[in-house]
C-alpha cells in the first residue's frame, strides 16, 4: 500500500499508456489517496505535465448532458465546438492538433474506461461517451502524450462511475430549444464494499436524444447505453466488466458560405437537394483484470472488441461521379476492432526509491468499405439521396503493436525524474476488389515505426507548489480516410502521405490555493511533415504534408472553491499556431497562421453551489477569430458569449430532486462556431444557434 497526500482540489491520474486508474478516497483534514492493487498513481498537483480533470458531477451541474462541450470549457488548450451537426460529432482539436477535422476526431487519444475511442489509425469519436455516468474526465496536453503512441497531440480519458452503496435509481430528462430531448436512466450500487471476495459494483446507464436541430436539415436521434460491472475474486485481484452501444441517424446540413451564413445562418441548400445524412451503431465489449503480485509489483490487462457500422449519404453532384475512379457519393462500411493491453509496474529502490511500468499494446482494426453513387434514376431523371450502382468495394487492416516502458525516480526528497519511452509501429494495407475498366487496382501497404520518449523533471518547492520541465517526442500516422483520397483526382490510395513528427517542450507551475488550484504552463512544438488539408469539394478532403509548423503558448488555469459553496474557474489560452513553410501551390503561405486553431480562448464560470436549495450560476467563453483557410484569406470572427443558470435541490428521505432551467448565448450573439478547413468551395462556415433556452430534472431514489 502506497500513501500519497493530496489536496482537496486535485483528482488521481496514471501517466502510464492507456490506462488512467483511479483510485479511492478519504475525506479528511487533508484528502488521502489510499493506492492498493493498482499502478502508481500520482495527484493533479504532482504530475509533471499540464492535466486537467474535471468531475462528473460537476459536468452535470444544471447542464444538458448531451455533448461534451458543455462542460470542458474550464479545461485550457483544449477547443471543442458543437459545430451543430450530429453527423460530424464534435470538433475537437488540443493544442491545435486535430484542428484539420472535416468530421471526427483527430491527433488526440481517446479512452472510455480504457477502451480506446481512437482507432489505430489515429481516427476517434466522442459518441459513445454517457455523460449521465462519467465520474471524471482527465484531459492530458504536452510532452508525456507521445507515450500513448500514434495521435499523441493529447490525451482524453473518461472514467464512468464505479458502483457504490447505496443502491440508487435515477431518472434525468432535459428540454431545450429547436426540439431538443434528453431522457434516460441510471442505476448504480454495490453489494459489499469492494475489499472482500466475491463483493460486486455495477452502474448502468440508458440515454435517448432526439432533436429538431437548430438548422435545417439537421435532426438528430442518439440511442446510448453504458455498463460497467466489477467483481472483486479475491483480496488481491478483480475483475471489470464494460459494456457500450450506441445507435445514431443524423442528417448533416453541412457548411455554409460567407454569403449563405450571413443572409440566413439556418438554412442547409444542398442538404436538403442531396438528403445528406449518416447512420451509425456502434457495441463494444471490454474486460479488466487488475492484480497484486505483492506488495511491490502490480498486473493489469485490458482487453476489448467492437463493431462499428456507418452510412452516410454526401452532397456530390452526378458530375464528378463519372469520373471512372470515383468512389460515389455514398458511403458504407463494417468495422471490427479488438486489442489488448498487458502492464506490470514494480515498485522498489535502486539506489533512489523508483518506479516502473512496463508494458505491451496491441490494437487492430479491419474494415470493410464501400461507395455507391448517390442517386438511382427514375425515366432518366435522377433521384438523389438513395444508393445506386456499386462503385468502391475494398478492405482495409490497420494494426498497431506498441512496447512501452515508464520510470519514475525519486532523487531527492524535493526533486523527481520522470521518463519513458514506447516504440509504436503502425501497419495499413488495403485490398481492391473493385477493379472495372479505368477504375484499376488501388491495393496497397505501408508501416511507420518511430522510438517516442519523454521525460520530466520536477521540483517541490513547497509542498503546495511545484515547478516541472518537459520534453518529448510525439509522431502522428494518416488515418485510413486521409489515405483514401488523392488530391489529383487519380485513382489509389495517398500513400505519398507521410506520419508528422513533433519535439515538445514544456515548463510549468502548479500551486495549491486554499480549495483550489492554479496552474500555468509554457510550451512549444515543432512538427515536420504536419497532414494538413490540401483541398475540400464534393463531399471528398485529400490531404498533404506541409512541411514544418510551430505551435507555441501559454495556458493558465485557476479552480477554487471557497466561502464552502462559492465555486469559480477560470481558463486562458494563448496559442500561436504557424506555418514554418510554404504550403500554398498560389501564393506563399509561410508565417500565415494554421487553419481551425484560435489564437485567444478565455473561459470563466462562477456560481452558488450548496449541496441543497437553491442555487445559480454564470459562465462567459470567449473565442478569437480562426482561420478557414491556409491563405488566411477566410476566417471566422470572433465571440464572447453568456450562459445563465439556476435550479433547486432538495432531499427528502430517500429521495432527491434536481430542477434547473438554463439560457445559452443570452445576448443572442450570431456566430460561426465552427470552421470547415480549406473546403474548396468557400462553405467554410457552421453557424451556431442564438439565444436558447433548456430546463431539465432528475430524480433519485436512494435503497438505504
Amino acid at each position: 500500500m502506497k500513501i500519497i497526500s493530496a489536496s482537496k482540489a486535485t483528482f488521481p491520474l496514471l501517466l502510464v499508456p492507456v490506462v488512467f486508474t483511479p483510485v479511492n478516497a478519504m475525506a479528511a483534514d487533508e484528502q488521502t489517496m489510499i493506492v492498493s492493487a493498482t499502478p502508481q498513481t500520482v495527484s493533479e498537483l504532482d504530475t509533471p505535465a499540464a492535466v486537467s480533470v474535471v468531475n462528473g458531477e460537476d459536468m452535470r451541474q444544471a447542464t444538458p448532458r448531451i455533448n461534451l462541450s458543455e462542460s470542458l470549457g474550464s479545461v485550457p488548450g483544449l477547443q471543442i465546438q458543437n459545430r451543430q451537426n450530429y453527423a460530424q460529432d464534435l470538433q475537437l482539436s488540443m493544442r491545435g492538433f486535430g484542428a484539420r477535422s472535416t468530421f471526427g476526431v483527430r491527433g488526440i487519444r481517446m479512452y472510455v474506461d480504457g477502451i480506446p475511442a481512437t482507432m489505430p489509425d489515429g481516427q476517434g469519436q466522442t459518441s459513445n461517451i454517457d455523460l449521465s455516468s462519467v465520474e471524471s474526465v482527465e484531459v492530458l496536453r504536452g510532452p508525456f502524450s507521445a507515450l500513448y503512441g500514434n495521435a499523441s497531440g493529447g490525451v482524453i480519458n473518461v472514467a464512468t462511475e464505479t458502483g457504490k452503496q447505496p443502491n440508487t435509481i435515477e431518472a434525468s430528462s432535459y428540454y431545450g430549444s429547436f426540439g431538443s430531448w434528453r431522457y434516460g436512466m441510471k442505476a448504480t450500487g454495490a453489494m459489499g464494499d469492494g475489499t472482500q471476495p466475491g463483493d460486486v459494483d455495477y452502474t448502468v446507464s440508458t440515454t435517448r436524444f432526439t432533436t429538431k436541430g437548430y438548422r435545417d436539415h439537421s435532426g438528430a436521434r442518439k440511442n446510448l447505453a453504458n455498463a460497467k460491472l466489477g467483481v472483486r475474486i479475491d483480496d488481491v485481484s478483480k475483475l471489470t466488466l464494460l459494456f457500450n452501444s450506441v445507435d445514431i441517424k443524423a442528417d448533416d446540413p453541412g457548411g455554409l458560405t460567407e454569403q449563405e451564413w450571413r443572409a440566413n445562418p439556418t438554412q442547409s441548400p444542398r442538404a436538403e437537394q442531396y438528403n445528406t445524412r449518416k447512420n451509425i451503431k456502434q457495441t463494444q465489449a471490454g474486460l479488466r483484470y487488475e492484480r497484486q503480485l505483492s506488495q511491490q509489483d502490480d498486473l493489469s490487462v485490458m482487453m476489448y472488441a467492437g463493431e462499428r457500422e456507418m452510412t452516410q449519404y454526401q452532397s456530390i453532384p452526378i458530375g464528378p461521379q463519372q469520373n471512372p475512379t470515383h468512389s460515389g457519393g455514398v458511403i458504407d462500411m463494417q468495422r471490427h476492432y479488438q486489442g489488448i493491453d498487458t502492464r506490470w509496474t514494480h515498485r522498489g529502490e535502486l539506489l533512489v526509491p523508483m518506479t516502473f511500468t512496463t508494458g505491451l499494446n496491441y490494437e487492430n482494426m479491419s474494415e470493410n468499405r464501400r461507395g455507391y453513387e448517390n442517386y438511382v434514376r427514375n425515366n432518366g431523371v435522377p433521384t438523389f439521396g438513395e444508393k445506386g450502382n456499386l462503385r468502391r468495394k475494398e478492405r482495409n487492416l490497420m494494426w498497431n503493436v506498441d512496447p512501452y516502458l515508464q520510470t519514475s525516480w525519486q532523487l531527492t526528497q524535493k526533486l523527481t525524474l520522470d521518463a519513458g519511452v514506447r516504440y509504436s509501429s503502425v501497419y495499413f494495407d488495403s485490398n481492391d476488389h473493385y477493379i472495372q475498366g479505368k477504375n484499376g487496382d488501388d491495393s496497397g501497404d505501408a508501416s511507420y515505426h518511430k522510438w517516442l520518449p519523454a521525460s520530466s523533471l520536477k521540483y517541490a518547492v513547497t509542498d503546495g507548489w511545484n515547478l516541472y520541465a518537459a520534453a518529448g517526442r510525439g509522431f502522428e500516422t494518416p488515418t485510413i480516410n486521409e489515405l483514401s483520397y488523392r488530391s489529383d483526382g487519380q485513382g489509389g490510395l495517398n500513400f505519398g502521405l507521410k506520419p508528422s513528427t513533433n519535439n515538445t517542450w514544456e515548463v510549468g507551475s502548479k500551486t495549491r490555493i486554499g480549495n483550489g488550484l492554479l496552474t500555468a504552463a509554457l510550451f512549444r512544438t515543432d512538427t515536420d511533415d504536419e497532414i494538413v488539408v490540401d483541398a475540400s469539394g464534393g463531399g471528398r478532403t485529400s490531404y498533404k504534408n506541409a512541411g514544418k509548423t510551430r505551435r507555441q503558448g501559454v495556458e493558465v488555469a485557476l479552480d477554487q472553491q471557497f466561502a464552502e459553496n462559492w465555486k469559480l474557474k477560470m481558463a486562458w489560452t494563448y496559442l500561436d499556431a504557424t506555418y514554418r513553410t510554404n504550403v500554398c501551390s498560389d501564393s506563399d503561405c509561410n508565417g500565415n497562421r494554421m487553419p481551425g486553431i484560435a489564437r485567444n480562448m478565455g473561459f470563466a464560470s462562477f456560481g452558488w453551489q450548496p449541496v441543497e436549495g437553491w442555487y445559480a450560476g454564470t459562465d462567459v467563453r470567449y473565442m478569437s477569430d480562426i482561420m478557414a483557410d491556409d491563405e488566411n484569406t477566410a476566417k471566422a470572427p470572433s465571440y464572447t458569449v453568456v450562459g445563465l443558470n439556476t435550479g433547486y435541490k432538495f432531499n427528502y428521505g430517500n429521495w432527491g430532486m434536481d430542477l434547473f432551467g438554463r439560457v445559452d448565448n443570452l445576448f443572442d450573439k450570431e456566430y460561426a462556431g465552427s470552421v470547415i478547413v480549406n473546403e474548396s468551395n468557400g462553405r467554410y462556415y457552421e453557424p451556431a444557434p442564438g439565444r436558447n433556452y433548456g430546463v431539465g430534472l432528475s430524480v433519485s431514489y436512494r435503497f438505504e
